[in-house]
């Protein structure tokens, strides 16, 4: 990326125009944690318009292997065929231990990634669980800022909290693998709360038979759990991502549901609630970075894990101290 000194009309109507290097670019100074990029991101989504109401926001998610990505490729595909300009925001879990992330996402959308109407943005979830990364809010707004109508969300994958996806998307999608349905009151049942559809891809070949008991079982299941959106009854389809066998389905279930939750104004109510979720995002995020970067928190902190390693202060006293000494800081500093 081109050192990024400061945020010209340029390099904005560069985006508006949908200058793909120039969105890429813009993602990549969203994301960096140098100090000087933080403002030169604020001052970038302060200047870009709001983004256009026709628009929809898609996040899917579903366990490592389920094929999401293949999915994506062949569903994105499907909608470029359309007319319809697609932006896929890949999350890649970080590793714990080095930090470093795959970002093979593109590698697995290799149809997609070719397509002129697409763009594809991997990114590293880094320490953010939710599936999500940082600055996925943002990115959303300067794709669609850029021109693109479908914004498709794929996740890190079920076992953590996914409430933070669907706080950002108009639709939430679930992939499973034939097979899932013994585990529906294990780990996915957060997500099938959470869910407006259901797929059970990998529907080909020999698997689907095991496909469609697969849905059975979740078609059976569903009515004990309530869906997400009022008189939406949550459906549950089968597909085959690499064969192309469903796709059509799920883009009309998409589409109906879209138009039920417009013409029921809940449309444009949880598009209201998503700003003041991206806000309270927002001071949660801004708050920790204040914290760790305040020069008393970062000479007490070893002190104070050292206390706690020897038996001397239990972890709340020593939060509440850290807290404490950042609030009289913060005072004394305004």
């Amino acid at each position: 990326m081109k050192k990024q000194n400061k945020i010209t009309k340029e390099f904005i109507e560069r985006i508006k125009s949908g200058d793909r290097a120039a969105l890429a670019q813009a993602i990549t100074l969203l994301e960096s944690n140098a100090p000087n990029h933080s403002d030169l991101g604020s001052e970038l989504i302060r200047n870009i318009s709001p983004p256009p109401e026709h628009s929809i926001r898609i996040g899917i998610t579903g366990l490592p292997g389920a094929g999401k990505s293949t999915f994506i490729d062949s569903f994105g595909v499907f909608l470029c065929d359309r007319a319809h300009r697609v932006a896929v925001l890949a999350v890649d879990p970080s590793s714990p231990v080095s930090k470093g992330s795959i970002l093979g996402d593109k590698t697995r959308m290799e149809k997609l990634s070719k397509n002129s109407m697409a763009f594809i943005r991997p990114s590293p979830s880094g320490t953010n669980t939710g599936g999500v990364t940082k600055k996925t809010r943002e990115s959303i707004l300067l794709c669609e800022a850029a021109g693109f109508d479908r914004i498709i969300i794929e996740t890190i994958g079920v076992g953590q909290s996914e409430t933070a996806v669907q706080s950002m998307v108009d639709f939430f999608l679930l992939i499973l693998l034939p097979g899932a349905g013994d585990e529906l009151q294990g780990i996915k049942k957060g997500s099938v709360e959470l869910a407006d559809a259901i797929i059970i891809n990998k529907a080909d070949a020999d698997s689907e038979r095991l496909a469609k008991i697969t849905q059975n079982q979740y078609q059976n299941a569903i009515h004990l759990i309530h869906p997400s959106e009022k008189d939406w009854s949550v459906p549950v389809l089968t597909c085959s991502a690499t064969e192309g066998k469903g796709i059509h389905e799920v883009n009309d279930i998409i589409n109906k549901f879209i138009e039920q939750v417009k013409a029921s104004g809940k449309f444009e109510e949880n598009r209201r609630k998503q700003l003041l979720d991206w806000m309270y995002s927002m001071i949660e995020d801004n708050l920790k970075r204040e914290f760790y970067q305040n020069k008393e928190i970062i000479s007490q902190i070893p002190k104070l894990e050292n206390e706690i390693l020897l038996g001397h202060i239990t972890p709340e006293a020593a939060a509440a101290e850290l807290l404490k000494r950042f609030l009289q800081s913060s005072i004394v500093k305004s």
